[in-house]
Formats: structure tokens, sequence, C-alpha cells
């Protein structure tokens, strides 16, 4: 099931009809107040959500779906009007998952769905894995650090699976952004560097094991030294 909000009512009905002939189950909504309500009776697999908006702007939907235990790691797409490399940093850094600017092709959305909801379920179909005291089990999407458990967005997330399914392996921030966010990114990517940084801290001493290697990127090591 896919949620949608956009308070266009020619974007939404477009949106919905693409949807629904592609195969994909589909609610819309023009109100933020109409979303709420579904998502506390069903989670939908996925979400595609409009930053400007009655009642309330997206991006604050998306942090409090971020927060929610039930919603945090729903995949999430963000639609605006606006095309500017500060509102797309504001969106992934908040925990959207793609970001797509208006006017946009009904068939490249159809493409990023199906290629985010692939990520989705690959993920949730890994073993556990671990690197000292470092353990992620995809499949029932835990994170412990020295035998605590660890919260994490999304993203987040998949940048912490990626280093650990390729330990040792550098990867760029260009990289990176390919991977993670499914798009070349146009503009500045401090994004990585943001995202990094929070995992490392919430990650604690298993933070270290995330290694930066000066001038090209990132990559997760061997164990360390207790």
């Amino acid at each position: 099931m896919i949620y949608f909000i956009e308070d266009d009512k020619s974007i939404n009905e477009a949106i919905f009809y693409t949807l629904k002939s592609s195969g994909f189950q589909v609610m819309g909504f023009e109100k933020p107040s109409e979303f709420w309500q579904a998502v506390k009776e069903n989670i939908p697999n996925l979400i595609i959500l409009d930053i400007m908006l009655p009642e309330e702007d997206g991006l604050h939907i998306l942090r409090k779906l971020r927060e929610k235990s039930s919603t945090k790691d729903t995949p999430i797409i963000m639609l605006t009007a606006k095309d500017s490399e500060y509102d797309k940093v504001i969106g992934l850094d908040s925990g959207a998952d793609d970001y797509m600017t208006k006017p946009f092709s009904m068939l490249e959305l159809v493409s990023r769905i199906k290629a985010l909801l692939r990520r989705t379920d690959k993920a949730k179909s890994k073993e556990e894995l671990r690197i000292g005291n470092l353990v992620v089990n995809p499949e029932k999407h835990l994170i412990t650090a020295n035998g605590e458990n660890v919260t994490l967005t999304y993203k987040e997330y998949q940048l912490l699976l990626l280093f650990m399914e390729n330990k040792g392996v550098v990867f760029s921030r260009d990289t990176l952004l390919n991977r993670i966010w499914g798009y070349d990114f146009d503009g500045e990517n401090r994004t990585v560097d943001v995202h990094i940084r929070t995992l490392r801290t919430k990650l604690g001493e298993c933070g270290n094991l995330i290694e930066t290697v000066r001038g090209f990127g990132y990559k997760i090591g061997e164990e360390y030294d207790q």
C-alpha cells in the first residue's frame, strides 16, 4: 500500500491513476489530517509527501513520521516545487529517502518507487552482520553497539548496512549519495558528512569503526582496540 499527500487536485489525481495502473494499491490525501487518520489504521509500505501543504508542511510531517516507531523505517519520497540545494539537503537530512522536483515524469516516479521498494525488501532479507561489538540484524532491523540497542533513521541505517556488507571498501561521497539516495545528487554533498557524523555519535565507541579516508570518503574498518 502506498500513501501520498498532495493538495493540488490535478497532480493528486494523476499520481493516483498512474500508481493504480502500475499495479500498486494506493490512497491519496489532500490534507495531512486525513493522512494521519489513515496511518492510525494502517502503516503503508511507502509514503509520497509534498512539502507545501495546508494544516502543516511536509517537512514537519516527515520529522513526525521518523520519530514514530511504527513509521521510522517507512520509505518516503518528497515532492516539491522548490528546486534549491538547501531544500534538498533539509529534506534528505530530515529522513527522506528520495526527492523529486515538480514538474516530474510520472514514469520516473513509478521507477523511483520500484527501486526504493526493492532496496527496502533486500535489506529486510539479510542475515545478521557483525564487526566487533557492532551488530546489525537486517531482518529484524535491530542494531546493537556494545550490547546496547541503537535507534537510527532510515538513511543512517542504510549507510551502516552498506558499510557492514562491504567491510574495508572505501566509498566516495558521490558513490554514497548514488547508492543510498538512489540517484545523482546535483550540488553540495555535505549531507553525507552530516549523516556519518550523527551515525558515529549514535554508535558510541563503535562509531570509531567508521573511518574517514582523507580526500576521498569513508569505510568501515576492522575491529578496534577496546
